[in-house]
């Protein structure tokens, strides 16, 4: 799972337990078999499968997500471990052939993390993990997912120079919200096919707005937003929309922390980047009063691009929240394979296949 913004540091699981299983060959589907490593809620599958793939195994170190993961993956195995340097495939079982890896490594300490700076760089390596898989499954696409600012980890360039011995690579930043998704959220990603040169990727679609989100007649309960319990900021960000928009034109505030844009937003633009945190409010009008409620779950699900059929069932609002804010957006994905295979088949052909080089990158540490 990509654990990204203010991700608990207790997400270990590493007992290697799975739920579910994995296909047997008479469900085999046309579509590429794929791999999720870090897959958290299986964002970048969902993606995946309404491409076409076929879904083998996704692996997580939290064991919620794998629990979230074998709901939405029945036919899938869901693996709990950590992937370590020495991890290999062997605490998969035996998941046959993969022809589609997709990898979200830990993203926080590519951001503004805090911490021991030895455990930062232990969480950037895990990017170094997704190797070994490579190496052993020699799968014919390949898709890493990570955070812009992976691109200034001191190895970036060498852990690509790694990737381009096995695959023809191209690297590129995409939006969300032009795929579809009523969401801003840039992310790199990383693609690579081992017979063909990578296509052009590039969104396509009419951004989504944030008022595609929202429940209407939901029962969601409101407080008035004027009360001594509210804060002075705020308040100050709601009084700088209704300044701007006029009363009664519902908008979204950012409830907690600020976002450096004035803390509000209106409903017909794309809702500004989800994180692991409960953050934003809609304010709505009742009567001619400002009313407020946090957005809920079903509806930030939406906002990742997932359908309702999603199932969201474990943990607590907290857990689910934090869950969605270190998702993959799945359009976005589907779209990166659709145009990555391009009905290709998974056998190698055309061109030879690049060159395998063995070695492992070693784990060096960052000087301090």
């Amino acid at each position: 799972m990509k654990h990204c913004e203010n991700l608990p540091a207790d997400r270990s699981g590493g007992n290697g337990s799975g739920h579910g299983s994995a296909s047997t060959e008479g469900e085999r589907h046309a579509g590429p078999r794929t791999l999720d490593l870090y897959c958290g809620g299986g964002g970048s599958s969902w993606g995946a499968r309404m491409a076409g793939a076929e879904i083998v195994c996704g692996v997580d170190f939290w064991p919620l997500a794998t629990q979230v993961y074998a709901d939405n993956f029945p036919g899938a195995k869901a693996v709990t471990a950590r992937l370590e340097a020495t991890t290999g495939p062997g605490i998969l079982g035996d998941i046959g052939p993969v022809d589609l890896l997709l990898a979200s490594p830990e993203c926080t300490s590519h951001t503004c993390a805090r911490g021991n700076r030895a455990r930062l760089e232990e969480s950037r390596e895990t990017a170094l993990h997704v190797l070994n898989f490579v190496r052993a499954f020699r799968p014919r696409w390949i898709v890493i997912e990570n955070v812009i600012h992976m691109r200034s980890w001191a190895r970036y360039k060498e852990f690509i120079s790694a990737l381009r011995e096995h695959f023809n690579l191209r690297e590129f930043v995409l939006d969300a919200a032009l795929f579809g998704v009523p969401q801003s959220r840039k992310r790199l990603f990383i693609v690579g096919d081992r017979v063909r040169e990578v296509p052009d990727i590039a969104g396509t679609s009419q951004a989504g707005a944030a008022a595609t989100v929202i429940d209407q007649k939901n029962g969601w309960r409101t407080s008035p937003l004027f009360s001594p319990k509210r804060a002075a900021p705020t308040l100050a960000r709601a009084m700088r929309a209704v300044d701007a928009l006029g009363e009664g034109v519902p908008f979204l505030i950012v409830y907690y922390g600020t976002d450096g844009a004035g803390g509000w937003q209106p409903l017909d633009r794309p809702l500004r980047t989800l994180t692991t945190l409960d953050r934003f409010g809609l304010v709505e009008w009742e009567s001619g009063a400002p009313v407020m409620r946090m957005l809920q779950v079903p509806e930030l699900t939406r906002a990742m691009g997932f359908g309702d059929e999603y199932r969201l069932l474990h943990g607590t609002r907290r857990d689910r929240i934090k869950l969605l804010g270190n998702a993959v957006c799945p359009p976005v994905v589907q779209a990166i394979i659709e145009r990555l295979t391009n009905g290709d088949q998974p056998g190698e052909v055309g061109k030879p296949p690049l060159r395998d080089k063995g070695a492992a990158l070693p784990n060096k540490r960052s000087p301090p």
